[in-house]
């Protein structure tokens, strides 16, 4: 992202959460992917978040039954499936994924996929990685958390929580990465987001507000992202666990 671009996202009064199951179900916010002829089903059959030019996109992908290829990609990409199953064949291994179920497809990776019915499948995508191995990477469904930092200590209304992580991805220069996180109960007055955070939670619920007053609250099985220049709140009173993809520029 340029400096200029940065200016822009730090000024903006609209950036705020975005509930991506309510999105990924109206037709009408967001964009249409413009699609070329021949062009994998994969990558035409979307809907985008309507963010202005820069190194992140987000927003869903919609198919029906079928199959395709879909050629080496420039970016990285965490998906995650919200209705229906898909299958991602690599040379002779197949990642079967249902609802919830979510993977990185690496800078260069190609692939076959297959749904048997209707799939919603919510990616946010890194256009800014470099050339990786091109694998698709799952995220564990079980791992071994490490205790990780907490809140800046002037942002806290509460004690500080016990925080703990896993990454599953890392991209090569550290800015994308996606994993899993869990918290004890804590409050904290809203904070302007440098970064872009999406989430899936696998337990409790978390309110947010944003600076313009506007509050929601996500508990468990709901996908939504902060989006990176907004200010918001957070206050979870009891044990939540997430799956998430973030970037944060160096």
């Amino acid at each position: 992202m340029s400096k200029l671009q940065q200016a822009a996202v730090e000024q903006s009064g609209s950036r705020s959460f975005v509930d991506l199951r309510k999105f990924a179900a109206d037709n009408i916010q967001g964009i249409e992917a413009i699609a070329s002829v021949g062009e994998s089903r994969f990558l035409a059959s979307r809907h985008f978040l309507d963010w202005p030019p820069g190194p992140m996109s987000a927003g869903v992908i919609a198919l029906d039954t079928g199959c395709g290829v879909v050629p080496p990609q420039p970016a990285d990409e965490f998906v995650i499936v919200a209705e229906g199953e898909i299958t991602l064949t690599q040379a002779e291994h197949a990642m079967a994924l249902g609802p919830g179920d979510s993977a990185v497809l690496a800078h260069g990776a190609e692939f076959f996929w297959s749904a048997r019915g209707p799939v919603s499948i919510i990616f946010m995508r890194y256009h800014g990685s470099q050339s990786a191995d091109g694998k698709i990477v799952p995220i564990q469904h079980a791992p071994l958390l490490e205790t990780s930092g907490t809140p800046s200590a002037e942002l806290l209304l509460t004690p500080a929580p016990l925080c703990r992580n896993f990454t599953d991805y890392r991209s090569a220069d550290g800015e994308f990465v996606c994993g899993t996180w869990d918290s004890t109960p804590y409050q904290r007055s809203a904070m302007f987001y440098h970064h872009c955070e999406l989430m899936y939670l696998l337990e409790g619920s978390v309110t947010f507000e944003d600076e313009a007053g506007r509050t929601a609250t996500f508990g468990r099985g709901d996908i939504f992202l902060v989006e990176q220049g907004a200010r918001c709140s957070w206050d979870s009173r009891e044990h939540v666990a997430k799956v998430y993809a973030i970037y944060r520029p160096a």
